[in-house]
């Protein structure tokens, strides 16, 4: 839990789980932190990272878990994107859809990469990538995930992408359009 001001750790503290709580809100690249530390430090060999706001199909994770132990990429992405198409079927609002393709696009000319999607809340990690790459030093905010997609090419680690439905509503993707140019 990052610092959230509702029931969550209240709710969270009922069920049969581990809870980690930040006493402030930390930001969404600190709580990706904390988490794959935590992770690492219990021994595990796949990191699942899946935002919580019930868009993305969670069916997947097996897909995505294969994906990494057949050698098939170190940091694999749940695309929205493949087919191309598929991310307006389900629901993305226009706007997001431009946005998405506009800075994947220029992501993928400055790293010399091929990826359909650099901004999907669902993705995967080996250890090795995640023992590797220097993800404590970034940001704290949202251009975390941007930072781990440069980092997981600049250090030669491969990609790899698995097709995942969404739903769009309104309680889905809170972040406002200023925190997601931080």
């Amino acid at each position: 839990d990052d610092g959230s001001i509702d029931e969550t750790v209240a709710v969270a503290g009922n069920l049969d789980l581990e809870l980690i709580v930040h006493p402030h809100n930390a930001g969404y690249g600190a709580n990706q932190k904390t988490c794959y530390i935590e992770a690492l430090r219990q021994g595990a060999e796949i990191v699942i990272m899946l935002h919580p706001d019930g868009q993305y199909d969670p069916d997947i994770i097996p897909q995505m878990i294969a994906a990494i132990r057949e050698g098939r990429g170190d940091f694999v992405l749940g695309s929205r994107f493949l087919p191309p198409s598929s991310a307006l079927a389900g629901g993305m609002p226009k706007y997001k859809y431009l946005a998405n393709r506009f800075l994947t696009t220029t992501e993928n000319l400055v790293m010399g990469t091929q990826l359909s999607e650099c901004h999907t809340g669902y993705r995967a990690y080996s250890r090795k990538l995640l023992e590797s790459v220097p993800f404590l030093r970034n940001s704290n905010n949202f251009v975390f995930d941007t930072e781990m997609i440069f980092q997981t090419q600049h250090f030669g680690f491969n990609f790899a992408e698995v097709p995942v439905e969404t739903k769009y509503f309104n309680e889905a993707s809170s972040i406002s359009f200023l925190a997601s140019t931080q």
